[in-house]
C-alpha cells in the first residue's frame, strides 16, 4: 500500500483510538478529543497523505461537532489579523516580482561585492537573502539560478583550474540555496514559521510580536548565520583559489544592462515597498506623530498591499500597478495552513493539554541550557524530514508548554526554535530551494549533506546563544 495511503486512513483511525483514551488517565474527555484531532492533522502534514491546507481545515468540521468549539470560535483564528498580516506581505511580494524590480535589486547587489570569485559567490548569497527577507525563498532561488548557472557556463569556457571551478560552481549553488532560507529569518513576513510564531504568541501567549523588534533579533541572527555559511563554504569546505574573474564581471553588468532603465512600474513598486518597510520599522515614532495607535504591522501590511493593487501603472489607461490574475501564484494554502493551526493551538490551551505538558515538566527539571540545545536541535532535526511551516504549527505549542513548565518565559525558548526551523541545510528534500539547486545542478547529496551537518550544529548554538543575550535583551 502506498506511503501518503497509508496515511489518509492513519490520520482517522488515530484520531478514534486516542479520542478513546478518554476512558482512562486524569485528561478531561475533550482534551483526548482536542489530541486526537492533534493526531488526525499531524498524520495527514507528515504523510503529505492530503494537501497540507485541507488538513488544516479539520478543525472547522470536528471541533464543533465534538463540542470543543462552537462554528464561529472555530472559525475565526482563520481570519485572525496574522493571516491578514501575512496576506499583505504576499501582495507587496507579488508587486515586486510583477515588473522584475527583484531581479533588477538582486544584479546590483551582486555587482556590489566585487570580481573575485568569492566576491561574486557572497554577491549572490546577499541578494538572495535580502530578497527572501520580503519575496518567497522558492521565488528567491528560482529567480537566483538561471543568472548563477549561466555565470557558471561563462566561467567554465575561460578558465583552466577545473578543481577551482567545480568548487566555486558548488559554493555558489549551495549559497543561493541556503541564502533563501537564511535570509527569510529575518522579517516576520520572510517565512511561514515567523508567522506561525507570530500566530501563537498572540493567541497562547497575548503578545504582539513587533515587526521591528523581531527584526532587533531577525536581522542579526541571520546575518551571523549568512556569514558562518559563506566562510565554511568558500574558506573550509570549498577553497576555489580563482581568484579575480573580469568574464563573470562582464556578465553580471551585461545582465544588469539588459533591464535598461527603470521603468515607471518599478519605480511605482519599489516607491511603496520602502513606504511598506518604512512603517513597519517606524511604526511607534509615527504612531506618537499621529497622538493615536493607528498604525500595526497588519494594517501596514495591507496598506502597501492595496497600493500594489490600486495605484495606476498608466494615468492614461488606468491600469493598476499589479492585476488581480497575479494573485493566482500566491500560496493561498498557506494562509488556511496558519488559520488551522491557531485552531489547533486555541482548542490545545482551552482543553488543558498545554497546561498538563507544562505540569509534566516542572515535575522533571532539566537544566535551562541543556533544554534549549535538545529543542533547538530537534527542531532542526525535523525540518529536514517535513515541510518547516508543519513542523513549526505542531512543535511551538509544545514548546510553550515545557517553557511555561520549567519557568521559562517562553518567548526565549519559541523564538530560537521558530528560527531553527528555517535551517533546513542538509537534505535536497528539506526546502524548496535545497531541491531547485539540487536539481538543477551537478550537487552530489553527500556535498549537501557534508555541508548540512557543520552549518546545522553552528546554527543550534547561534540561536541557543541567542536565546541568552539578544533574544532575553529584546523580549525578556
Amino acid at each position: 500500500m502506498p506511503f501518503k495511503m497509508v496515511g489518509l486512513l492513519s490520520g482517522p483511525v488515530l484520531f478514534l483510538l486516542v479520542s478513546h483514551l478518554s476512558f482512562t488517565g486524569s485528561l478531561d474527555p475533550k482534551a483526548w478529543s482536542v489530541l486526537g484531532v492533534a493526531a488526525w492533522m499531524i498524520t495527514w502534514w507528515i504523510s503529505e497523505a492530503a494537501p497540507l491546507a485541507i488538513a488544516a481545515l479539520l478543525p472547522i468540521v470536528l471541533f464543533p461537532a465534538l463540542g470543543i468549539f462552537t462554528l464561529e470560535q472555530a472559525t475565526a483564528p482563520y481570519a485572525s489579523s496574522t493571516i491578514f498580516l501575512f496576506m499583505g506581505g504576499f501582495f507587496v511580494a507579488l508587486g515586486i516580482e510583477e515588473h522584475g524590480l527583484h531581479r533588477r535589486m538582486a544584479l546590483n547587489l551582486v555587482k556590489l561585492t566585487g570580481t573575485s570569485a568569492n566576491g561574486i559567490i557572497l554577491g549572490f548569497m546577499l541578494a538572495s537573502a535580502f530578497l527572501s527577507m520580503w519575496v518567497s525563498n522558492t521565488a528567491t532561488t528560482i529567480m537566483m539560478l538561471p543568472i548563477a548557472t549561466t555565470l557558471i557556463t561563462l566561467i567554465g569556457q575561460t578558465t583552466d583550474n577545473r578543481k577551482g571551478f567545480d568548487l566555486f560552481s558548488l559554493s555558489l549553488m549551495l549559497g543561493i540555496a541556503y541564502s533563501a532560507s537564511i535570509g527569510g529569518m529575518a522579517t516576520i513576513i520572510g517565512t511561514p514559521p515567523n508567522v506561525v510564531f507570530a500566530g501563537y504568541a498572540k493567541q497562547l501567549l497575548d503578545t504582539e510580536i513587533d515587526f521591528a523588534k523581531w527584526m532587533m533579533i531577525g536581522i542579526p541572527v541571520s546575518s551571523i548565520i549568512l556569514l558562518l555559511t559563506y566562510l565554511v563554504l568558500t574558506q573550509i569546505l570549498y577553497r576555489n583559489n580563482l581568484g579575480r574573474m573580469a568574464s563573470a564581471s562582464e556578465l553580471i553588468t551585461s545582465e544588469a544592462g539588459k533591464l535598461g532603465k527603470m521603468s515607471r512600474e518599478e519605480r511605482i513598486a519599489a516607491f511603496v515597498f520602502g513606504l511598506t518597510a518604512f512603517m513597519w520599522i517606524f511604526k511607534l515614532p509615527i504612531n506618537k506623530l499621529l497622538g493615536n495607535n493607528i498604525l500595526n504591522d497588519t494594517a501596514t501590511a495591507m496598506i502597501g498591499g492595496i497600493l500594489m493593487f490600486t495605484l495606476p501603472a498608466s494615468l492614461r489607461k488606468g491600469k493598476g500597478l499589479v492585476p488581480w490574475e497575479a494573485t493566482r501564484r500566491l500560496p493561498w494554502g498557506i494562509l488556511l495552513l496558519f488559520g488551522g493551526g491557531i485552531t489547533l493551538a486555541k482548542a490545545l490551551e482551552s482543553s488543558g493539554v498545554i497546561q498538563v505538558i507544562a505540569d509534566l515538566v516542572a515535575r522533571h527539571p532539566l537544566s535551562s541550557v541543556f533544554v534549549y540545545l535538545i529543542l533547538i536541535g530537534s527542531a532542526l532535526l525535523f525540518t529536514e524530514l517535513m515541510s518547516n511551516v508543519a513542523l513549526a504549527t505542531i512543535y511551538i505549542p509544545l514548546v510553550i508548554g515545557i517553557a511555561n513548565g520549567l519557568g521559562i518565559n517562553p518567548l526565549l525558548l519559541s523564538i530560537p526554535v521558530a528560527m531553527a526551523t528555517s535551517c533546513a541545510f542538509m537534505l535536497p528534500v528539506a526546502t524548496p530551494p535545497n531541491a531547485i539547486v539540487f536539481a538543477g545542478s551537478q550537487i552530489r547529496i553527500g556535498q549537501m549533506m557534508k555541508t548540512g551537518i557543520i552549518l546545522n550544529i553552528l546554527s543550534v548554538l547561534i540561536l541557543t546563544a541567542a536565546a541568552f543575550s539578544l533574544i532575553k535583551w529584546v523580549f525578556g
